[in-house]
């Protein structure tokens, strides 16, 4: 019988390196299936060679050295530049600040926004809505706490509407008011009917003149009674003098509503107060 040999055991191949290095990257990472030269950065998911950067900031999502720094605290200066920026809710061509009825906006304490604010006449509706706009605009930039309070002394004027104002007025079809309406001192309004047929019973001194719509009223009886003559009012669309009265009233209590004869054209007026 012949034997055989035994066949020879089947030697065990090398298996695969499988370093875990990787800032070097002298070897292969099987498990992530990096070739072997290249870095695998710092995250998961970065192309090989290319880092990721360096780690961001949890709390305030820039990255890891950059500062974002804190948002800048709005002073008071920028709050009033705000406000006044607001458009009169009865006249949008013209702000707060150019109308006159802004007085002054402080802050008491950081956040908290004071606002001063003093209407056209008393009982103006307009003052609920500039109140609101004002609150909104502060509000919008960084004031926690707005308050707006009504002021009526000093009373609002029409000698408070800026030239810029006025300008704007007239280019929108206004007639600004005329100016020196302070230095005439307050308007007297009787309490009395506004109308009486002359020699009346129960009416003591002269008698009144004929009631006409250039006269009638609290300013053409001031005109009258001490002889002033007023800077007749022009008309914004050619700049003739030459108007007339046709209503004492207008879209607002603060208009009245007047007619060039020249161009025949009608505009509002901004009485003068």
């Amino acid at each position: 019988m012949v034997r055989r040999p035994a066949p020879r055991a089947a030697e065990p191949r090398p298996s695969p390196a499988t370093s875990t290095r990787t800032s070097t990257g002298s070897s292969a990472d099987t498990s992530a299936g990096t070739p072997a030269g290249a870095s695998t950065g710092t995250y998961a998911g970065t192309p090989a060679g290319i880092s990721a950067g360096p780690p961001a900031d949890i709390s305030t999502g820039a990255p890891a050295g950059i500062s974002t720094g804190s948002p800048a605290a709005t002073s008071a200066s920028t709050f009033a530049e705000l406000a006044g920026a607001v458009p009169d809710p009865e006249l949008p061509v013209v702000t707060l600040a150019e109308l006159g009825v802004l007085r002054r906006v402080t802050e008491p304490e950081p956040g908290r926004v004071l606002v001063e604010l003093t209407p056209t006449y008393t009982g103006c509706p307009a003052v609920e809505a500039m109140a609101a706009d004002i609150e909104q605009a502060l509000r919008e930039a960084g004031a926690a706490h707005v308050e707006v309070r009504t002021v009526l002394a000093p009373p609002w004027s029409t000698d408070d509407i800026s030239d810029e104002g006025r300008r704007k007025l007239a280019g929108h079809g206004i007639a600004p008011p005329r100016t020196g309406a302070r230095a005439r001192g307050p308007v007297l309004v009787g309490l009395s009917p506004t109308r009486r047929v002359p020699g009346t019973p129960g009416r003591t001194g002269p008698p009144l003149a004929p009631c006409t719509p250039e006269t009638d009223g609290p300013e053409g009886e001031g005109q009258q009674r001490q002889g002033q003559e007023r800077e007749p009012v022009r008309c914004p669309h050619c700049g003739s003098a030459a108007t007339e009265l046709l209503s004492r009233f207008s879209s607002t209590a603060c208009k009245a509503l007047r007619r060039c004869t020249a161009c025949r054209e009608p505009f509002d007026h901004f009485k003068e107060v």
